[in-house]
């Protein structure tokens, strides 16, 4: 006789994944809001938009992952850490356009559910909106046998802003004189670790593996506050702050370079900012290029912000004011052939 098969026996616990789900909803639950609706019985999560703040709103999204950071993670069994990455990739994208963090979903994809680790990733995925302004408002955990090893897991995330149409923040306003300046990262963040890994031994990466695995910083306060302050005018021929760059793959040569018009380049002033010690460690392990650092990784510049240089001694004494460290890395230059120089 045939022997009888199930899905447990196929490698998929129904019942484990329940159990999951039941004991992150205290993570879930610190995340919410008035805006989340409670449906029982919904098969899509609710969010109500007070369209009344708006004139005319414009929602703002971003799906992106977290990498093969989770390599090292599981190999020096960290886990509480890469859920804040997770939010902090997508909630810093649609910082740059000006909008305002409102929800995110997770996407955990795994060989088999281990409680234990998925429960430290929710905690740091919560971490992580509570520090966005932002409710984890659904996700989906599938576990796949076959298609994953055993202890391997996968991490994608949604987000989903607001922006006003007539404060959209877009580069097209950007012109020679006005000044960058940059906000420090909180180490490598969530780009370049194949990289990394490349470089790195097996023992540098355990060595190494609190600075490499601190979680990326997320910008919201910071960026919401300066808007809030100095981006009021409605015209886009006035704004203060003419672009926002979050400085992940592809880095100064691609992210940066992305917000300008034609025939202008960033001059950027290296020493101009601290950078953090582990960039030096990965070059010098991997006998990497100077350019290739600053194309694969931030060096130190995790959120890069365009500014009219009338704002800037203003801009300095709020920052100084509210305790948000920065730089002031560059300006902006007329050039036709280049769009970034850096000068030593």
């Amino acid at each position: 006789m045939k022997k009888k098969i199930s899905y447990k026996t196929a490698g998929v616990d129904i019942t484990k994944a329940n159990d999951f789900v039941s004991s992150i909803k205290g993570h879930v639950a610190s995340t919410m809001s008035s805006a989340v609706l409670n449906r029982k019985g919904s098969f899509g999560a609710l969010f109500g938009l007070d369209v009344k703040q708006y004139k005319n709103p414009v929602l703002v999204s971003s799906t992106d992952g977290v990498g093969t950071k989770l390599l090292i993670a599981n190999a020096v069994g960290k886990h509480d850490t890469v859920g804040i990455d997770l939010v902090a990739m997508n909630v810093n994208d649609i910082l740059c356009v000006g909008a305002k963090p409102l929800f995110f979903l997770d996407y955990i994809a795994c060989g088999q559910i281990d409680t234990k680790i998925l429960n430290d990733v929710v905690k740091g995925i919560a971490v992580g909106c509570k520090q966005s302004g932002c409710a984890l408002i659904g996700g989906e955990t599938a576990e796949m046998p076959g298609m994953y090893k055993k202890d391997d897991y996968d991490l994608a995330g949604f987000a989903v802003g607001v922006v006003e149409k007539s404060k959209i923040i877009d580069g097209s306003s950007i012109k020679c004189g006005d000044k960058v300046i940059g906000l420090p990262s909180s180490g490598l963040h969530s780009n370049g670790y194949s990289l990394v890994r490349k470089a790195l031994s097996a023992l540098q990466q355990k060595k190494y593996a609190k600075e490499i695995l601190e979680p990326t910083r997320i910008y919201a306060k910071e960026v919401l506050a300066i808007l809030e302050k100095f981006d009021k005018a409605a015209d886009r021929s006035l704004k203060n702050i003419k672009a926002i760059a979050h400085i992940t793959g592809g880095a100064f040569y691609e992210k940066l370079t992305r917000v300008l018009p034609e025939g202008k380049c960033f001059s950027i002033n290296k020493g101009s900012w601290d950078v953090p010690k582990i960039f030096d460690i990965v070059r010098e392990s991997g006998n990497i290029d100077e350019k290739e650092m600053y194309r694969t990784f931030n060096m130190g510049i995790g959120l890069a912000i365009v500014v009219d240089k009338r704002i800037v001694v203003e801009l300095e004494e709020f920052l100084k004011k509210k305790r948000i460290k920065y730089f002031c890395i560059g300006e902006v230059i007329n050039d036709n052939k280049r769009k970034i120089v850096f000068n030593a």
